[in-house]
Formats: C-alpha cells, sequence, structure tokens
C-alpha cells in the first residue's frame, strides 16, 4: 500500500533512505534529477533481472573506468560501492522500450576514478554491484572489483646466461615483476618474439620459464623476458645462450698415388676435423689427420705410332685421309702419349673431285639473316619511340605540378601586433591542474613580428603614483584583495596560511611559508635596478596537480609555485624547500620538474649532472633542498629509485581524542612524507578536531621494496583494554605510500576498556615493512588527562617570523658590508685566499664550477649562505671564517648598522 505524505514532509533523508523511500513510496523530492519510473499494471508482479551487469575492471594511471547496469522491468537502478550508495547524481540514467516485449529497459552507469579506490586500503578490494527495483521486489548484480593496474619495473628472477653442447636441452628461468592484473609473459631472441606454436623446439612452462628442447645452432642469441600488463611493458637483463659444437673427424680421403715414378715410394691419405667442425669454443678433434704407407710404382711405358693405313677415296669436298694409332706400344704407367698427328688429309685432283653446286639451303640461310636484322631495328624504333613519349608525359606532370605549388609557397609576411600589445607576464592557475594565462601587455611606439621585454615595471604603478615595498607587516587578506584587482593575480590560491606575497626592488629581500620550510631568497641585484617586482610563494596541494609519475617514480618534496612566471632577473634566486629522500643520489635518480606554460610537467634538471649554463642548479642537502634559479614557476623534486637500497622517510605521528567519554577510544596514526608542510596541515586539521598528540613524531626510512607497510598494537593490559581490530594489524599499500600523491594516509586503532573507571594505558606500536626492519614505539599515558601538546608551539613549528621582508632587514650581512667582501674575494689570488677557499671552509667546494661561472662567485656563496642560516646563523662565525682565509675585511663586521 503506497504512503501518502502531505505537504509538511521534508526531503532530509540520508542518500540510503532515500532512494528506499522512492522506490517504495513513488516519491520524488523537488528538485531531484531522477523521478522514479511507474511501470504498468502488467508488469507489477515482475521481479526486474539484468542485462548487463558489472564486470571486473582495472583503472590504468588516471583514466576512470565506467561500470554499466541494465535492467527490465525496473523502477530505479542504483550502484552500492563497498557497502555504500553511490549519489544519485552520478548515475546517468538512460530509459527505452524493448520492441519485442514493450517492458521498460532502464541503463545506468557511473565512472569510478583513482582517487575513489586509493581511498580504500587494507584486506578489503574496492568493489560495486548495482540493486533493481520493480514494485514487485528488488534484485542485486554481480560485484564488480575495481583495483589500480600496476606493473613493478623488477624482475623477481631474470634469466641466466648459459653454454650447452649441440642438441643439449636448455632451461631459462623468469619470473616476472608483480603486477595487476598478472603479467604476460613472452620471450625474445635477438629482439624476436619467439613463437612456441610455429617452432616445436621452444617450449613454454606454466611458471613462465622457457625450454629450448634440442639446442641448435640457431638457438645461440640473447634471450630477453618481456612482461606485459595493460599499464606497461618490462624487459629483463639479457641472457646470453651460446651453444657450442665440439669437433668430429671426416672419413678418410682415398690414398694418394706413389711418391715414387719407377720403383718403392709412399702414399698418403688425410681427414679433416670438419664433421662437425668445432665452433663457440668447442673442442677440437684428438689424433693425427694425416697417414703414409710405403708403395711400390710400376715403371712408365712410352707410347709408341702404328703404321699409316691406306688413303680413303675423294669425297665430296675434294679431300681424302688417312689415319694411325698409339698402340705400338700404347702409354702405360703415365708413360707419354705418341707426339704428332694421328690423322692427315689431302686435295684430291680435279678429275678425282665430284662436281657440286650451291644448294637452296645456303639461299635459305641468307634470307632468314636478312629478316631477323630488320625485325630486331623495327622493335628498336618502337622501344625509342615509347621512351620518348612517357618521358614527355613525366615533364608535363611535373610541370603541372610545380603550376600547383607556386600559388601555396609561403610568405614572409610579419604578424602585425595588436594595438594595444604590452609587457607579457603569464600567470599560473594555482588552484587546477592546468595553467591559464592571464595579463596585459605594455604597448611599444614600434610594431615588429616579435614580443620583447621592457625595461619598464612589471606592474602597473599604483595609485599615488609611486611604489611602496610592502614587508609583510600588513594585513595579509587586504594584499591579497588588492593584487587579486591585477589580471595576472586572478589566478592565486585565497590560502593566506600557506601563501606569502611581497613587493621588492633591487635590495631584494625574503617570501616565507612559515611552519613548511618553504622559502625563496631574492638576493640583492637580482631584481634590476629601475624595476619592483610583487612576488608570490604558495604551496600547491599535491591533490589538484598530479605529477605524471611512472615506473619507480615518487614525489619527494612539495609542490612550491613562485612567481610570476616570465619577470626578468639578473641573477639567480634561491627556493628553499624540504624534501624526503635519503639524500643518497647513488640510490637516487632525483630530477627537478617544472610545469610549463601549457600545464605539463617537463623535467629541467637531474641531481648530479647539473651543467652550468643551464638556468637551473641545486644543492641537496640531508633534509632540504636549494635551488638556484632565474626561471620562476611551479617546480617540484621527483625521484627514481635504482636499486631497492633506495628510502624515502616518512614521519609517524600519532593522535588520540582529547576527551573520552565512552568505552572505545581512539588511536590515529598519520603516515605522512618527512616535510614540515604536511605535518603542519595534519597538526592543523587535529587541532580543528580536538585530538591530542600522545608521543613525539618518529621517523621510519621507507624502502622501495615493494612491500606494504603494517601496523599493530600489542602488549595492552588484557585485564582492562582489548582490541575491537578484526585483524591482527592494518596494512597500508606500498603504491599509496611511494607514489606519494596523497598528503598524509592514516590508520584508526579502535580500543575499547571494560570499565569506564580505567584511564591508564600501556602498549606497543609495531611499524614495519613486510619482509624488512620494522620499529616499535611504547605507548604511556592517562586518557582522562588533558594535554595540550597538539598546540604546543615545538610541536607545531610555529614560525613567528614576517612572511615578507624587503631590503636589509631580510639579510644578515649589511648591503654595504656584502659589497666590500665581494670586491675583495672575487679577485682572484695567488695564494688561493680567495673565494675558493671560502667556498672550502663553508664546505660547498663541490659547487665550484657553477660559483665560477657566474660574475660575482663569493655574491652566490653569500647568497647560499644567507638562505642556509637565516634563523640560526652566525655572523660572528662568517667573520672568523673571513678572519681565518686572511682577510682584514673580517673587522667589517663590527660595523654597526647604522655606519651601514
Amino acid at each position: 500500500m503506497p504512503l501518502l505524505l502531505g505537504p509538511f514532509v521534508r526531503c532530509r533523508f540520508s542518500a540510503t533512505l532515500r532512494v528506499l523511500w522512492l522506490v517504495f513510496a513513488g516519491f520524488t523530492c523537488t528538485g531531484s534529477e531522477h523521478a522514479t519510473a511507474t511501470l504498468p499494471a502488467a508488469f507489477n508482479d515482475l521481479l526486474p533481472h539484468f542485462l548487463v551487469e558489472p564486470e571486473d575492471n582495472f583503472i590504468v594511471k588516471n583514466k576512470p573506468v565506467t561500470l554499466t547496469c541494465r535492467s527490465t522491468p525496473a523502477t530505479q537502478i542504483y550502484f552500492k560501492c563497498n557497502g555504500e550508495w553511490v549519489h544519485q547524481d552520478d548515475h546517468l540514467i538512460e530509459r527505452t522500450i524493448d520492441p519485442a516485449t514493450a517492458l521498460p529497459i532502464m541503463q545506468v552507469t557511473i565512472d569510478i576514478t583513482r582517487q575513489q579506490v586509493e581511498k580504500i586500503f587494507g584486506l578489503d578490494e574496492y568493489w560495486c554491484q548495482c540493486v533493481a527495483w520493480s514494485t514487485t521486489g528488488t534484485q542485486k548484480s554481480q560485484k564488480a572489483y575495481i583495483r589500480i593496474a600496476y606493473l613493478r619495473k623488477n624482475f623477481e628472477e631474470e634469466p641466466q646466461g648459459k653454454e650447452v653442447t649441440l642438441d643439449q636441452e636448455v632451461l631459462l628461468r623468469c619470473y616476472p615483476p608483480e603486477g595487476v592484473p598478472q603479467a604476460e609473459v613472452e620471450w625474445q631472441r635477438n629482439e624476436d618474439v619467439i613463437n612456441p606454436g610455429s617452432d616445436l623446439n621452444f617450449f613454454m612452462t606454466t611458471d613462465h620459464s622457457l625450454v629450448i628442447k634440442k639446442a641448435r645452432l640457431g638457438d645461440t642469441g640473447n634471450y630477453t623476458c618481456v612482461a606485459k600488463n595493460i599499464v606497461a611493458r618490462r624487459k629483463s637483463n639479457s641472457a646470453t645462450v651460446l651453444v657450442y659444437v665440439n669437433g668430429g673427424w671426416s672419413t678418410w680421403t682415398t690414398w694418394s698415388s706413389c711418391s715414387a715414378v719407377c720403383g718403392r715410394g709412399w702414399q698418403k691419405r688425410s681427414r679433416s676435423c670438419t664433421n662437425p667442425t668445432p665452433l663457440n669454443g668447442g673442442t677440437s678433434c684428438e689424433g693425427q689427420n694425416v697417414q703414409k704407407s710405403a708403395c711400390v710404382a710400376t715403371c712408365p711405358v712410352d707410347g709408341g705410332w702404328s703404321e699409316w693405313s691406306k688413303w680413303s677415296a675423294c669425297g665430296a669436298d675434294c679431300s681424302m685421309w688417312r689415319s694411325r694409332e698409339c698402340s705400338q706400344p700404347s702409354p702405360g704407367t703415365r708413360g707419354k702419349d705418341c707426339q704428332g698427328l694421328d690423322l692427315q688429309s689431302l686435295n684430291c685432283t680435279s678429275e678425282q673431285c665430284p662436281q657440286t653446286v650451291s644448294g637452296a639451303e645456303d639461299v635459305a640461310l641468307y634470307v632468314g639473316m636478312v629478316v631477323v636484322a630488320l625485325c630486331l631495328t623495327l622493335l628498336l624504333i618502337v622501344v625509342v619511340l615509347v621512351y620518348r613519349r612517357k618521358k614527355e608525359d613525366l615533364d608535363s606532370d611535373v610541370a603541372d605540378s610545380s603550376i600547383l605549388t607556386t600559388g601555396f609557397q609561403p610568405m614572409g609576411i610579419k604578424p602585425s601586433k595588436p594595438e594595444n600589445s604590452h609587457l607579457l607576464t603569464i600567470q599560473p592557475d594555482l588552484t587546477t591542474t592546468t595553467t591559464s594565462y592571464q595579463g596585459t601587455l605594455r604597448s611599444r611606439p614600434h610594431t615588429t613580428g616579435k614580443f620583447s621585454m621592457t625595461n619598464g615595471p612589471l606592474l602597473d604603478p599604483l595609485p599615488n603614483g609611486s611604489h611602496t615595498l610592502h614587508n609583510g607587516n600588513s594585513d595579509p587578506a587586504e594584499f591579497v584583495s588588492r593584487l587579486s584587482t591585477q589580471t595576472y593575480f586572478k589566478t592565486l590560491p585565497r590560502d593566506v596560511a600557506n601563501t606569502s606575497y611581497g613587493t621588492f626592488n633591487f635590495l631584494g629581500g625574503r617570501l616565507t611559508i612559515p611552519s613548511t620550510g618553504i622559502s625563496l631568497l631574492i638576493p640583492p641585484e637580482a631584481i634590476p635596478r629601475g624595476k619592483i617586482y610583487e612576488i608570490y610563494l604558495t604551496v600547491q596541494r599535491k591533490e589538484d596537480l598530479r605529477l605524471p609519475l611512472a615506473g619507480c617514480q615518487t614525489l619527494l618534496s612539495p609542490v612550491v609555485s613562485c612567481g610570476p612566471p616570465g619577470v626578468v632577473l639578473s641573477r639567480p634566486v634561491i627556493l628553499s624547500m624540504d624534501h624526503c629522500s635519503d639524500a643518497c643520489l647513488d640510490n637516487w635518480a632525483v630530477r627537478l620538474k617544472k610545469q610549463n606554460y601549457e600545464g605539463t610537467w617537463e623535467d629541467v634538471l637531474l641531481m648530479g649532472e647539473e651543467l652550468v649554463s643551464e638556468p637551473y642548479y641545486c644543492q641537496l642537502e640531508a633534509e632540504t633542498c636549494r635551488l638556484f634559479t632565474e626561471h620562476l614557476g611551479t617546480l617540484a623534486l621527483v625521484g627514481e629509485s635504482l636499486h631497492m637500497g633506495a628510502a624515502k622517510r616518512l614521519r609517524l605521528v600519532l593522535f588520540s581524542d582529547a576527551y573520552c567519554s565512552t568505552l572505545e577510544y581512539n588511536i590515529r596514526v598519520y603516515c605522512m612524507d618527512d616535510t614540515q608542510d604536511v605535518f603542519k596541515e595534519v597538526m592543523q586539521m587535529e587541532r580543528q578536531l580536538g585530538g591530542r598528540l600522545i608521543d613525539e613524531p618518529h621517523i621510519l626510512l621507507f624502502k622501495d621494496s615493494y612491500h606494504n607497510l603494517r601496523l599493530s598494537i600489542h602488549d595492552m593490559p588484557q585485564a582492562h583494554w582489548r582490541s575491537k581490530l578484526l585483524a591482527g594489524y592494518q596494512e597500508i599499500p606500498f603504491y599509496h605510500i611511494w607514489n606519494g600523491s596523497q598528503r598524509y594516509l592514516h590508520c584508526t586503532f579502535t580500543l575499547e576498556r571494560l570499565s569506564l573507571s580505567t584511564c591508564e594505558l600501556t602498549c606497543q606500536l609495531c611499524v614495519w615493512q613486510v619482509e624488512g626492519e620494522g620499529q616499535s614505539f611504547s605507548l604511556d599515558f592517562n586518557i582522562a588527562k588533558q594535554d595540550t601538546r597538539a598546540v604546543d608551539a615545538e610541536f607545531l613549528l610555529m614560525d613567528i617570523s614576517a612572511t615578507a621582508l624587503a631590503g636589509p632587514s631580510a639579510f644578515q650581512i649589511p648591503y654595504l658590508i656584502r659589497q666590500k667582501i665581494c670586491s675583495s674575494l672575487d679577485a682572484p689570488c695567488p695564494n688561493g685566499a680567495d673565494w675558493r677557499m671560502l667556498a672550502q671552509r663553508l664546505k660547498l667546494e663541490r659547487h665550484m664550477s657553477f660559483f665560477a661561472s657566474k660574475a660575482s662567485p663569493t655574491s652566490l656563496i653569500l647568497d647560499l649562505w644567507e638562505a642556509q642560516h637565516f634563523h640560526s646563523g652566525n655572523i660572528n662565525q662568517l667573520a672568523t671564517v673571513m678572519a681565518d682565509i686572511g682577510k682584514q675585511e673580517a673587522m667589517i663586521f663590527l660595523v654597526s648598522d647604522g655606519e651601514c
């Protein structure tokens, strides 16, 4: 019986209840996009059955998958994924009528993204199924499991080279890399695919090993195991198979003739090591290849002529002949043949010679030769005429082609510039994954075919006609609002906590994002004199800017944007940001990636292979990266592990509820990259949730071993506490951590105390990588005791310094003193007391080539010192270094700021 609802009923149901209510009550809320279908009365007693059910699928890279469900007859179809109803707005519904049965058909599709699947980790897999309703009842489809497809880089076992004899069996083992779906394996010999179906001498086992039943000479080569699935294709190292052949004797030749012409002598026979010939390092034949034997030769007999025969009768050719034979004696045993003619001829006399007349045969022969000569002449003439005709046609075609293409020749017309051309300043869209181009162009008096940068100011003058340097003490919200009036600042994020702005001139300055370890040092003279730039520094969300990572690559740093891009700098600025690698370049191939104007990412620097001529240079410290650059933009560090010894630093942080009034008690374990910006975000989030920090952060080295991270809690007092976790541990997939695209991951352990009076909790938290070393942390605290460490400055790493400092206040070394140091150390000194010694004393000798490529090496060294020691630097220590070098300029550090 349908339910009747009055006008007072309001549509405020949960997603699940709302779907059920819509189906069974036939009611649709105002504004809903999906109305409930009504079946004809003839079909009211039919249960829906599925024509198409969702099927298992894989997510390749970042491409979503589409699940389809089709049922008849049905009033509604909704998807449920991992036990939760999918929002109705995410369904795409199509309704048709079956022409054969007149039954209504409903088809619903949804898209599943990689982010949805990655949020589910642990023992369960991500699944979806659809539920169809009719007025009679409901039906559920089969479950479709969605998995993220991947293929590891390294093979578990690679084939090994072998040397085998001919016809020997060969076994080449191969265990492909781990992957989802499981990789298919094929074998290649010298880059050609081996097909066991066409060559029955090859056989592939169920464990992907290759068997050569009988090794042939043609089987010698380089064998490669190739693993592939829908994501990638991997090749193992080549294994060389060498099929060698041991030599074998051929049969003996016949005996040679006796060495003596007459009487006693010698004869011999031979054999060769060619049956078979030794190949590819096979052994040679053993034994003699020549045999000799004694012989007796019969003496030779020279031949002699017999008597001449009688002359023959005179023939038709008027000749007669006679013969003799070499038979008295016949030549024998290598004797000489008879010398001279064995046949003589003689012309007959005219009386004896018969009369002959030329026959018709000679005439026919001459006529035939003339006819053949005429035919060959005619054939040659025809060939020449045909050739000339084709040549004329070809020339005409070429002429026609040139006529056609003449009208489309490129013309050197210079493009005219718009009337209102300006200096180009491009701003990135810091809130989306693509880069937008906004800005204005300052007009110039003469137009050319190219845009060029002028010496005018980058930004339009302020309303009062003068430029004001902002040092970060003004209201940040007001500052962002003022900048947003400029066209090219409209795309900047409005997150004041993670963004720093400032206005700077040739004196330079510094931008800092508090509690993130991210800063931008703008040295003096980096901005050309006469120009004033408004510069920003911000941290992008990794979820908003997906870097294209492949294979063993992982994100090692925050994604930082500084700009505006396109500004002209006279010398490099220094961008400082944290990284989470183990800082061992032997384990990593670390690359600096930059987002170009089109929004795509490109490699601009490979650590360890920097060229001084490139616009980027990097110093990788234990926890910080210092980047020299003259080009502002969106940058990030990406590392590719070279072997399984490479490790990322993870920071483990434990939180719990600040106050607990129930028997259940939750402990949240966050696993994040060891960078300050992520730690700051987690601390701020927990402070809003009212969480308490129950232990100091711990550092864990997470290796590229493809093994997941497991967490478990042990040694709880069983008389007072028990765990509600069904499994013995929780597991975070390796890919979720190594990819680095998620800012932080966490596991929640739900514990239950047996009595409300229980307040003390002691336990062990174990964290380890599967088949690897782990760490164990002891926890001992009172859950009823209030703890304010969640907002303590020591743990929040609160940075109370100004976000923007302009001019001398941004530097520890006064400007005039800096100039004197540079003029003193830039000039080469015979005894080495110059900038090179300063670099050595400051342990910067690895960058000598980079410093030497600049006009003032000393200024770059001082810039790097300022970037490293802004908060903790002691200028007296730098003065001591100057004194050790032997420069009297060390005394200038005692000059007061007022004198400078």
